[in-house]
């Protein structure tokens, strides 16, 4: 057993700023940390956009927003630089004895070393030279293909946290639910009605599917399952969603921009099954129980995945699948992981868990 398994920590910092998808991935541990050291003070610094996503869970104390755009142009500026020693210096007055980095890179591991807490722990295989930071190193996954929620979770041999069950659930108010059946009245769907959410982004262009094909998909599910199609996303994906509704000739709605991140979850819950590709409201989806076919092809689901539900993954069976390329730009194939999923396999499977024998 580790050496820190008996230890008592009494203020605690996780560190894991971005993106909304790793965020949720690590909501585990903040839950295992909590049944752990429940009189702890917890805290996590988080980037400022990203807020909203775990600000009303109950096992956090705090969380410390981090404006990484603005610190981006730490050493350019002369205000930026001396808002981040600022910033530096009340992250060390918090006094706290344990930080998790999760992140594992160079600038949070030098939070991670800045906060002052004499026990740092963070990945061994972290880039950026972020280990050099670290007190304690949880060990590389001698699988690769281990799954973000699992990795992350390797702290728990260190700590003694209790992992067998991994806690993925998303704290949503009842304001946010309130503000998700508002909006979806917004686009005809009432209470208790039954509706598609369609996923058009993601962050990497390689992982869309063509935006052309949710449409085709919304029509064919309003003409013959009876049931809408509500586009969801950030305001990025406002120009797929409006190709998504042309080619569903207006047989579909979209929320895109118009919600907050818990508000998303909170219409993802009420939805009947969630399409979407490698996303974060696929990882909202399955924290939330809903079913889902989440479509893959230049990543890996056993790394990414929604956890635990690896039978609701569609995917072709290529040689050259997962590539991790980003760009469009980078696929010698023409994107065929993604493109050659028909609309019929997709409609196929959707209809199977929206009517499951």
């Amino acid at each position: 057993m580790s050496e820190l398994a008996q230890r008592e920590f009494h203020r605690i910092l996780m560190i894991k700023p971005s993106s909304p998808g790793d965020i949720l991935h690590a909501l585990p541990v903040l839950h295992a940390l909590r049944r752990r050291y429940p009189s702890a003070h917890i805290a996590w610094l988080v980037a400022s956009t990203f807020v909203d996503i775990i600000a009303a869970d109950p096992a956090l104390n705090e969380v410390i927003p981090f404006d990484r755009k603005r610190f981006g142009r730490l050493g350019r500026s002369l205000s930026v630089t001396a808002d981040f020693l600022s910033f530096v210096r009340q992250l060390r007055r918090e006094r706290f004895d344990l930080v998790v980095d999760l992140q594992g890179l160079f600038r949070s591991g030098f939070l991670a070393m800045a906060s002052g807490a004499s026990v740092r722990i963070g990945f061994a295989d972290a880039r950026e030279l972020a280990p050099a930071f670290y007190s304690h190193r949880i060990p590389r996954a001698a699988n690769r293909d281990v799954h973000a929620v699992d990795k992350n979770l390797g702290v728990a041999r260190l700590l003694n946290l209790d992992a067998a069950h991994p806690d993925v659930r998303i704290t949503l108010t009842a304001e946010d639910r309130t503000a998700a059946a508002q909006l979806l009245a917004t686009v005809g769907v009432v209470e208790g009605e039954r509706f598609v959410a369609l996923v058009p982004g993601t962050r990497w262009e390689t992982k869309c599917w063509p935006a052309e094909r949710f449409g085709e998909l919304a029509e064919k599910l309003s003409v013959q399952c009876g049931v809408k199609a509500v586009l969801v996303g950030g305001k990025d994906d406002e120009p797929l969603a409006a190709t998504a509704i042309r080619a569903a000739h207006d047989r579909a709605a979209s929320l895109c921009g118009r919600t907050t991140l818990r508000q998303a979850a909170a219409v993802i819950e009420r939805a009947a099954i969630v399409v979407t590709a490698d996303s974060t409201p696929m990882h909202m989806a399955a924290a939330l129980g809903r079913p889902l076919v989440a479509l893959f092809g230049p990543t890996n689901p056993a790394r990414t995945g929604p956890y635990g539900r690896s039978d609701d993954v569609l995917r072709l069976p290529l040689n050259c699948s997962p590539c991790y390329f980003r760009k469009l730009s980078q696929c010698p194939y023409g994107l065929r992981c993604m493109k050659d999923l028909s609309v019929e396999a997709v409609f196929n499977a959707t209809v199977a868990r929206l009517n499951p024998r």
